[in-house]
């Protein structure tokens, strides 16, 4: 694994890269930093290990995976729109010389991936959303993350990812697997109550993205969980039948986190997927 910065806006931004096949770039969400992909790629130098990457050969795929800016090593930038976050994409892509990748992104990173769509869908053989949504907020979604902002003006990042992150797993994850979300939450102790607001801010700016699904002439992945309070399971199957081709999986036993909850399955079906991507 290449471990890399470039610098934007004076800020440095953080990102790995993994083989060197096909350019895969794997965007994460929320409170979340690029090791959240750590058992998808074929590497064993991450901290916790890995349990079955998506492919053992490097040769097959390039993973790009950044800290997007405000996370992990990565610093704020003054745009942290989703649109302004795809442009950190953009500039990661351009300085690996990548005219042409897929994209998969987990929750608000798929957010980051639809604006990445609108901007440049030249560049781009396949999009993945992954327990994630081309819908904007409703009313109910904004309100509750007018909540979270308060909360985390009130008692900090830190307190507030601690108080939350156990919910975006599945029950049976939490008692069959604790040891997941206790070491997921071992790794946000570096979030700033400014980047974690400026994400909550900008998913509730963010406009309907309907519309790139339905335009969509690339193969587009869904992956939904069955237990998924954050991004319902309903909602995943009201919009997978926008693009002209799909790519539909529901991992049963997870909530939000199924590339923790199930890697297994989650590899699988990544794998399936990039594959035929790269082959269309």
């Amino acid at each position: 694994m290449d471990k890399k910065e470039i610098e934007v806006e004076n800020k440095r931004i953080f990102y790995r890269v993994v083989g060197s096949g096909q350019p895969v770039v794997l965007i994460h969400g929320f409170g979340e930093h690029g090791d959240v992909w750590k058992n998808q790629v074929p590497i064993t130098n991450y901290r916790n290990g890995y349990q079955q990457a998506i492919t053992e050969n490097d040769n097959i795929f390039r993973f790009i995976i950044p800290d997007l800016p405000g996370s992990g090593k990565s610093e704020m930038i003054d745009d942290m729109s989703m649109e302004g976050l795809s442009e950190i994409i953009k500039k990661l892509l351009d300085r690996e010389k990548i005219d042409s990748c897929i994209m998969i992104g987990h929750s608000m990173g798929g957010y980051v991936t639809l604006a990445f769509a609108d901007r440049y869908p030249e560049l781009l053989k396949g999009i993945g959303l992954f327990h994630s949504t081309a819908y904007a907020d409703t009313e109910e979604k904004k309100a509750a993350r007018k909540k979270g902002i308060e909360f985390i003006n009130d008692h900090g990042a830190f307190e507030f990812l601690r108080n939350t992150t156990p919910n975006l797993f599945s029950p049976a994850s939490r008692d069959e697997q604790p040891i997941i979300v206790d070491e997921l939450i071992d790794t946000l102790s570096n979030f700033s109550a400014g980047a974690l607001v400026s994400y909550y801010e900008g998913m509730i700016r963010r406009s309907d993205k309907t519309m790139i699904l339905r335009n969509s002439t690339i193969p587009v992945l869904f992956i939904a969980g069955s237990a998924d309070n954050a991004v319902p399971l309903d909602d995943i199957l009201k919009q997978c039948h926008l693009p002209s081709l799909s790519y539909i999986h529901i991992l049963n036993n997870s909530g939000h986190m199924g590339m923790l909850e199930e890697p297994a399955k989650a590899n699988l079906i990544l794998e399936r997927f990039l594959l035929d991507a790269m082959a269309i």
